[in-house]
């Protein structure tokens, strides 16, 4: 696994970045892939803070999925124990959900609905940002797995089940929600 270091806000010593190279390579061996993990420090001097000081951030995108984990701490180095610790649970958890969906031949279809890219100007707040990403069926819990990875509160995606778009999201008792078309 290929590791990039940068810090925001912050520079990263020789050391640390060394120290962040060798534990992040040590978990990628889940995924022995070649993908690469990008590893972000950042410092925050506010004063409010001081159990929170420094966020590390690592990203990575391997087996068709994007594990994204982030950890705060009062120092450098725990902070990135505890984002190491929780990357490489992403990653097994991956790993092991994605060899229990290839056991399952019920959930291999293809996805068939056609995309339509109709984009009209409307007045009001302008669209700034735009993505796109190629969307295969998933079961709703394969969703919340995707969900919880990424760090994201809601997630789009095409139901295995129904062949339905649906949105998962967080609700404010922390369960989920599943929003499904009628």
């Amino acid at each position: 696994m290929d590791v990039r270091v940068h810090g925001k806000s912050f520079q990263v010593s020789t050391e640390l970045r060394q120290m962040a190279d060798d534990k992040v390579q040590r978990s990628g061996r889940i995924f022995d892939d070649g993908a690469v993990a990008d590893v972000e420090f950042e410092h925050r001097p506010n004063p409010r803070l001081t159990d929170e000081r420094y966020r590390v951030e690592i990203t990575t995108h391997t087996a068709g999925h994007t594990v994204r984990v982030e950890a705060v701490a009062a120092d450098e180095r725990s902070a990135l124990d505890l984002a190491v610790d929780k990357f490489e649970r992403q990653l097994r958890r991956l790993k092991e959900r994605l060899v229990q969906r290839s056991r399952r031949p019920q959930n291999k279809r293809l996805n068939d609905l056609p995309v339509s890219s109709d984009e009209e100007e409307t007045q009001g707040p302008r669209i700034v940002r735009n993505k796109r990403f190629a969307m295969r069926p998933m079961m709703p819990e394969e969703a919340a797995l995707q969900m919880e990875m990424l760090g994201h509160d809601f997630f789009f995606f095409m139901n295995a089940e129904s062949g339905d778009c649906c949105v998962l999201y967080h609700r404010r008792d922390g369960q989920l929600g599943l929003i499904e078309p009628e």
